[in-house]
C-alpha cells in the first residue's frame, strides 16, 4: 500500500493490515512521519514530534506481532495534546511559564497507551493552558485549518483535530474542560468523544484547574476507533479520586448494535443562544435524519439556564489561583488576552463561587427529567463554523448571525455538558456552501457513553464522512 493510501486508514484497518502482514508499524510510521514533514508546516498542528521514539517503538510493535503478543493499540499511530504530561518529552501547556518543562511522569491515560503498543508521534498544539476555544499561543503560534488555512480549528484540543483531518495519524487523545475535544472535532469534521467525568483517569495535574470540569477523551475520523481508544483509556486508577469504577462495556461490539425506537430529541436553542442559520439547518437536517434509522426524533429542548457567566467566573478564578504564587512572572509571560484574567480573578467572592455550583444544581434540575423522556439530546456542537484567525489575541469570532458573542457565548453548546459530567460527543453532518464541517453534538444520560457512541455509529453508517478529506 501507498503513503496516499496509509495516512487515511482507521486504527482498526491498520491492526487489521498488521495481522494479515499486507502492512508494517514501521511502514506505516515511516510514511505518516513523512507526511507530517510535509503537511505539518502549513497547520502546525503537531508541536514536538518524537520521531525517534516513535520509530522504536514502531520496531517493538513488529516484534509483539511476529511473537503473538500484540496488545489493542500495538502499532497504530496516535499524538497526545500539549496539556497532558508524556514522561521525557517536552510538554508545554502552551505557555512561556512552562515551555522547557519535561515530565518525569506519564499521564494515566498515557501510560495505557504505552502499554497497549501505541505509537506516540508527538504533542499537539493548545491555546495556554486550553483556556479558551481557540488555538493560538506565544510559544508555538495558532494552529490553521485543514480546511481553510485561514481559519480557526477551534480550541483547546485544536492541534489533535487538525491533525487526524490533515491524516497526519488515525488516533488523537484530547481533554475537555468546556468543549475543548467537541469544538475542536466539529471545526475539522472528525469524531470526538467527551466521555462522563471520571470515566478516564486524569493525572498528575502539573497546573491546577478545571478538576470538576475536564474530561480526558478519544479522537478520531471514525466512531469505532474512538471506541477503541475509549476500551484503553477507561477505568479506575487510585490517583485521580473522581476516577470511575471499570465497566464491563466493551464499547468497540456496542458501535454494532442499532438504535430501533430510541428517542431522541433536537435543539438549535440551548440557552437562547444565537446560531449561525447554515448551521442550525445542517444539523437539525441531520437529527430528523435519525427518524429513518429508527429513531423517534423530536424537537424539543430542556429549556436549560445560560452558564456563561458562571464558566467565565470559574475560569477566571481558577486561573488567578493558579498563579498567585508567581503572579508578575505569570503577567509577564502569559499570552496576552488571558493577562487580564489574573486581575479579574481578585474581583470575584466566595459567593460567586458558590453561585456557580448552585447554578450547576438548577441545569441539572432541567436536565434529567428531560433525559427521563428522551435517550439523548441532539445540538449543534458549535454556534458558527469555522472563522478567520486573527493570530496574537483572537479569542471567539467577534458576530454571529448578526449577534456579539463571546469567549463563553460561542462555546455554549458545549461546556453545560462540561457542568453535569454527562457524555456527549461530536460527529460530523455535513459542510456549509463553502465547504466547511459542521459538527452535530450527541448527548446522552449519565455514564452512557453506550448509547451515544451507537448513535454516532448509527449516523455514520447511514451518513459516510469518511472519504470528505481537506487535504
Amino acid at each position: 500500500m501507498g503513503g496516499n493510501e496509509i495516512q487515511w486508514m482507521s486504527a482498526l484497518e491498520l491492526i487489521d493490515a498488521y495481522v494479515s502482514k499486507q502492512l508494517s508499524p514501521v511502514e506505516v510510521t515511516d510514511a505518516l512521519l513523512e507526511r507530517i514533514e510535509r503537511i505539518n508546516p502549513d497547520i502546525n498542528a503537531i508541536v514536538t514530534l518524537t520521531a525517534d521514539a516513535a520509530r522504536e517503538q514502531a520496531r517493538t510493535s513488529e516484534r509483539a506481532y511476529a511473537e503473538g503478543k500484540a496488545g489493542r493499540l500495538e502499532g497504530v499511530p496516535i499524538t497526545i495534546k500539549d496539556l497532558i504530561p508524556v514522561k521525557g518529552v517536552r510538554t508545554t501547556f502552551g505557555s512561556k511559564l512552562f515551555e522547557d518543562y519535561v515530565p518525569e511522569a506519564d499521564a494515566v491515560l498515557v501510560e495505557r497507551i504505552k502499554e497497549a503498543g501505541g505509537v506516540i508521534l508527538g504533542k499537539t498544539n493548545v491555546p495556554e493552558f486550553g483556556l479558551v476555544a481557540v488555538t493560538d499561543n506565544s510559544v508555538f503560534g495558532p494552529t490553521w485549518n485543514p480546511w481553510d488555512k485561514k481559519k480557526t480549528v477551534g480550541g483547546s484540543s485544536g492541534g489533535a483535530a487538525a491533525g487526524l483531518a490533515a491524516g497526519l495519524s488515525p488516533l488523537a487523545v484530547g481533554n475537555d474542560g468546556g468543549g475543548s475535544i467537541r469544538i475542536p472535532a466539529a471545526l475539522c469534521g472528525v469524531a470526538g468523544l467527551k466521555p462522563q467525568f471520571g470515566r478516564v483517569p486524569s493525572w498528575p495535574h502539573a497546573v491546577h484547574g478545571w478538576e470538576t470540569m475536564n474530561h480526558e477523551g478519544p479522537m478520531a475520523r471514525t466512531v469505532s476507533d474512538a471506541a477503541l481508544l475509549l476500551n484503553v483509556m477507561a477505568g479506575r486508577d487510585e490517583r485521580d479520586r473522581f476516577s470511575l469504577q471499570d465497566s464491563p462495556t466493551n464499547y468497540l461490539r456496542v458501535v454494532e448494535g442499532n438504535v430501533q425506537g430510541l428517542r431522541v430529541a433536537f435543539t438549535s436553542d440551548l440557552a437562547a443562544v444565537t446560531v449561525d442559520p447554515e448551521v442550525a439547518d445542517i444539523a437539525k437536517r441531520a437529527a430528523l435524519s435519525f427518524s429513518e434509522i429508527g429513531c423517534d426524533v423530536e424537537l424539543d429542548d430542556p429549556g436549560i439556564l445560560d452558564m456563561s457567566g458562571d464558566l467565565a467566573t470559574l475560569v477566571i478564578a481558577e486561573t488567578g489561583a493558579a498563579h498567585e504564587h508567581h503572579l508578575e512572572e505569570a503577567a509577564e509571560k502569559m499570552f496576552p488576552p488571558y493577562r487580564p484574567f489574573l486581575e479579574l480573578s481578585s474581583v470575584f467572592t466566595a459567593r460567586d463561587l458558590a453561585r456557580v455550583g448552585f447554578h450547576r444544581e438548577d441545569i441539572w434540575e432541567k436536565l434529567w427529567p428531560f433525559f427521563e423522556t428522551y435517550d439523548a439530546l441532539l445540538t449543534p456542537t458549535t454556534i458558527c463554523p469555522a472563522f478567520d484567525l486573527k493570530p496574537g489575541g483572537m479569542i471567539s469570532p467577534e458576530v454571529v448571525n448578526g449577534v456579539e458573542v463571546g469567549p463563553a457565548n460561542w462555546i455554549a453548546y458545549t461546556f453545560p455538558f462540561n457542568f453535569t459530567g454527562q457524555p456527549a460527543m461530536s460527529i460530523p453532518c455535513g459542510l456549509t456552501a463553502t465547504g466547511l464541517p459542521v459538527g452535530l453534538q450527541i448527548v446522552g444520560r449519565r455514564f452512557d457513553e453506550s448509547t451515544v457512541l451507537r448513535l454516532a455509529a448509527a449516523f455514520e453508517r447511514a451518513h459516510p464522512w469518511r472519504d470528505k478529506h481537506p487535504v
